[in-house]
């Protein structure tokens, strides 16, 4: 029979076994929504930016190089799109896919949490 610790070390807050497999995905999820910028680059796809210029305009303070990178990350991970229509000149539009929009949602209770415990 497990001890009380050994239990424990095994099973998350909400009562479900989580095995080494799932504590990685889990690190690698917080290490995406974690990284800076993501949340107001996603936060800008909400507010309805396309353009990459839209994107730098409401994701005050980055810089065009690193916005870049962080696009490319981002559609990587699945969470934005990049859609590039063939016109002269070449228009370039990115929207968040279904997982970003999640993903965002997924952080709301996260923020609601930072702000209480950071105003306290």
């Amino acid at each position: 029979m497990k001890s009380a610790a050994q239990t424990a070390d095994s099973t998350s807050l909400f009562g479900e076994h989580t095995d080494e497999a799932e504590c990685r995905r889990f690190q690698a999820a917080a290490e995406i929504a974690g990284r800076k910028w993501t949340a107001l680059i996603l936060l800008a796809g909400v507010r309805g930016a396309e353009r990459f210029s839209e994107y730098r305009a409401l994701a005050e303070g980055i810089s065009d190089r690193v916005l870049s990178v962080r696009l490319k990350e981002l559609e990587q991970e699945g969470l934005i799109l990049r859609e590039v229509t063939p016109t002269t000149p070449v228009q370039v539009r990115y929207r968040l896919t279904e997982a970003g929009s999640e993903l965002i949602e997924v952080l709301h209770p996260l923020v609601r949490w930072g702000s209480k415990w950071r105003d306290a």
